[in-house]
């Protein structure tokens, strides 16, 4: 379940991700969204120390990825490959595969709630949860760590790249089902143990 965005598959467009040259992620997000395609190009703020000064400076959340919103078609895919800086789709031997809404939507949220997060290494096993109330109110993910430094792990499968958002204090449920033989809604405070 997402929260605040409809899904846009349902126009016969589809996300996908791009893999670009090594720093030039915002470069290629602003030729592609320059030729009408949609893109989305998630970004932190990261304070850089030099020996005279501190700045800080919006980097992207997933190095090397920008994500794409256009319909699955051949002439698509070439419009966004042609753009200098593009390298190639992220995909399988059958080319370009499409990214659940669902999970962009979920970083969406959480970059436009500007809640504290960072990237963190993908994972496939662990617990699955969905935060229930608040700003962040159905969003999904895998549940690590105890006490004050329970996250919540959100990842976009297809590029193996993850981001971690603190729940401290936060409602969560399990998603699917019982979890060390509890059903019901508890606060994330270090009752389950990490996956």
């Amino acid at each position: 379940m997402s929260i605040g965005f409809e899904s846009e598959s349902a126009n016969g467009l589809h996300w996908y991700a791009v893999w670009s040259r090594s720093r030039h992620e915002k470069m290629v997000a602003s030729a592609l969204t320059n030729v009408g395609i949609t893109t989305f190009l998630p970004l932190v703020t990261e304070v850089h120390r030099w020996s005279d000064r501190r700045k800080s400076v919006d980097v992207p959340l997933f190095p090397g990825y920008i994500f794409v919103q256009i319909p699955n078609s051949i002439e698509a895919q070439w419009r966004v490959r042609k753009t200098s800086g593009v390298v190639q789709f992220v995909g399988n031997q059958q080319g370009a595969v499409p990214i659940q809404d669902s999970e962009i939507n979920d970083v969406r949220a959480v970059l436009e709630q500007r809640v504290s997060c960072s990237p963190y290494p993908f994972l496939q096993l662990g617990q699955r949860v969905r935060i229930r109330g608040g700003a962040l109110d159905g969003i999904e993910g895998v549940l690590i760590g105890r006490d004050s430094a329970c996250k919540l792990v959100i990842s976009i499968e297809l590029i193996q790249r993850s981001l971690a958002v603190s729940v401290y204090n936060l409602d969560v449920e399990p998603v699917g089902g019982y979890v060390g033989g509890m059903q019901s809604n508890w606060r994330a405070e270090g009752r389950l143990s990490a996956a």
